[in-house]
């Protein structure tokens, strides 16, 4: 018997990196998992669904959330979905700063509205959002953090909301995590990587298992008095300045 059977968890941007481990670990528990992404989740198993669509995309937000509203029951929702631009103060586009503002709040507050129905009328539900370690400062990541900061703003709203209803919304803040994200800019055997590594205190990056168990402890049922809380997995990183970056 696994901790999540039963369960269906709604997992963005499941199709690769951190959001593809959290939904391997949720499956291997015995959830249900509903893809929302660019792509299809290619695990093969009849407890997934795979969504696929741009979570900048107003419109495509819009008619997922209604979809979702109508079509299923969903215990666990993780907001996971981001997107990172390194932009100088001065450099921001208007389009920068809407499709970060889609994809990490509108669409996490779309999402949410089309699941609590299910979570109040059960009385039980687990909400997790994805924030940063930026949220604490990092250069050229003035949008990032900015949208980051607001889902560790939301989460602690949520959780005053709808505690009476059994529902626990908590936030994680990773650090640098070795996915195709980053190492796309820091190539994982590069000086760069080694020297950001070094800036952390447990002198080595992230990877995708880290935040997924943290991920699988707010989304566990037993889990039902930790609420409104940011939980940093970043390594240290949060303690002090990552200039490497």
């Amino acid at each position: 018997m696994g901790r999540f059977d039963g369960k269906t968890a709604l997992v963005t941007g499941a199709s690769v990196g951190i959001g593809r481990e959290i939904a391997q670990n949720l499956l291997s528990e015995g959830a249900r998992v509903i893809s929302v992404s660019r792509r299809p989740l290619d695990i093969d198993s009849d407890r997934v669904r795979s969504i696929c669509l741009d979570l900048g995309d107003v419109d495509a937000i819009r008619q997922c959330a209604e979809d979702l509203r109508h079509s299923e029951k969903v215990d666990i929702l993780i907001n996971n979905a981001g997107i990172v631009r390194n932009t100088p103060l001065g450099e921001i586009t208007d389009d920068e700063f809407d499709l970060m503002h889609n994809l990490h709040v509108r669409a996490a507050i779309k999402l949410a509205e089309a699941v609590i129905p299910n979570m109040k009328e059960q009385g039980f539900g687990r909400i997790i959002n994805m924030s940063s370690r930026a949220v604490v400062g990092l250069q050229q990541r003035t949008v990032y953090a900015a949208t980051k900061a607001a889902m560790i703003s939301m989460t602690r709203t949520w959780a005053l909301e709808l505690g009476p209803y059994g529902i626990t919304v908590n936030a994680i803040a990773p650090g640098p995590v070795l996915t195709d994200m980053l190492t796309a800019d820091i190539p994982e055997e590069s000086e760069k990587a080694r020297n950001l590594a070094a800036s952390l205190p447990m002198r080595r990056l992230g990877e995708a298992a880290d935040i997924a168990r943290a991920t699988l402890f707010f989304a566990d049922p037993d889990n039902s008095w930790v609420t409104g809380q940011t939980l940093f997995v970043c390594g240290g990183g949060s303690l002090g300045s990552l200039t490497a970056l």
